[in-house]
């Protein structure tokens, strides 16, 4: 075996342990403190690639509200519309599964820490929207949520539908390039 490969199965091998590691104990349910020391370690990279994972839709404290992204598009011509990000509660198993991610991305999109994302989904919405005869002028990103409750029952309750947009942006020719 040649010096060249060697280094290439080491390094190849190096990578497939730090990921079978990384994971184990980003995923462990649980935070002694090695997994705890691991996934403060591990973080950066994995929320850069997408490989994070949390735990809040699980006992003891589960999500308690639905919620939905979508756009309201300003148009050159004064008109308006709404363009829908992808909403997988609308979409069948086998997209569900497929679009699993994309889930997780709606979920922390909307968090102020990530406001530097803001802007380029606004302009990936202008660029799904223009037209030959439409340019758009204005991006609103717009989150919608109904919390989850109880009544005196036990039975699970929708509380009316919020909308808030939560960022604006003004459309300039080159975005739609």
């Amino acid at each position: 075996m040649g010096q060249s490969i060697r280094w290439r199965v080491i390094a190849i091998n190096t990578f497939l342990i730090f990921h079978l590691l990384a994971i184990a104990c980003w995923c462990a349910p649980f935070n002694a403190l090695p997994f705890a020391v691991c996934r403060t370690l591990v973080a950066p990279y994995f929320n850069f690639v997408g490989l994070f994972q949390a735990w809040d839709m699980f006992a003891p404290g589960p999500k308690h509200r639905n919620s939905y992204l979508e756009a309201e598009v300003l148009y050159n011509d004064g008109s308006t519309d709404y363009w829908n990000f992808p909403r997988l509660d609308r979409t069948g198993l086998g997209e569900r599964y497929l679009r699993e991610r994309y889930r997780k991305f709606e979920e922390v999109l909307v968090q102020d820490r990530y406001s530097d994302m803001w802007p380029d989904v606004a302009r990936y919405v202008a660029r799904q929207v223009v037209t030959k005869t439409k340019r758009p002028e204005m991006i609103m990103l717009i989150l919608n949520w109904s919390d989850l409750g109880e009544d005196s029952k036990g039975n699970l309750i929708d509380s009316p539908w919020q909308s808030r947009v939560f960022y604006r942006y003004r459309v300039e020719p080159d975005d739609l390039n």
